[in-house]
């Protein structure tokens, strides 16, 4: 604003010193300082309309900065379910209140106590390997029999 201060008042004061009859001058005075008037009015309704729009752009951006930081989360929360920090999940149905929770694996415990209704439930980590066959030595040995 102060260029365009210095350049208003040299324009003025060049006219003042080129132009030697006073009705001349006055009605340039007068037909510029109109036609300023216009251009400084545009310039204002510009720059209103630019800073509605720059308001109208950050308020989108906070918006999607917003969606951004909740699919975030979500994301966030997916990568913690598939990759778990404290090792596998277990779950678990309590056989006296039938209550699901889970517990991290470790094969060391061999009881945990459920904490809904506080009974100790056995753990048994190789549940269901005692119905399998040890190796292919058993059926081999049926095959002798006959």
């Amino acid at each position: 604003m102060v260029s365009i201060k210095n350049e208003y008042k040299s324009f003025l004061d060049d006219i003042e010193k080129n132009i030697k009859n006073k009705e001349d001058l006055e009605y340039i005075k007068k037909r510029f300082a109109d036609f300023l008037d216009v251009v400084l009015e545009k310039m204002d309704y510009i720059l209103d309309y630019k800073e509605e729009e720059m308001n109208k752009l950050e308020e989108k951006q906070n918006q999607i900065e917003a969606k951004m930081a909740k699919m975030q989360k979500i994301i966030d929360n997916i990568e913690n379910d598939i990759y778990s920090e404290d090792g596998y999940d277990f779950e678990i149905t309590c056989p006296y209140c039938n209550y699901e929770f889970i517990i991290d694996v470790d094969e060391t415990k061999t009881e945990v106590q459920c904490p809904e209704c506080k009974n100790m439930i056995e753990l048994d980590w190789n549940e269901g390997e005692d119905d399998l066959p040890n190796n292919s030595r058993d059926y081999n040995d049926e095959d002798d029999d006959m």
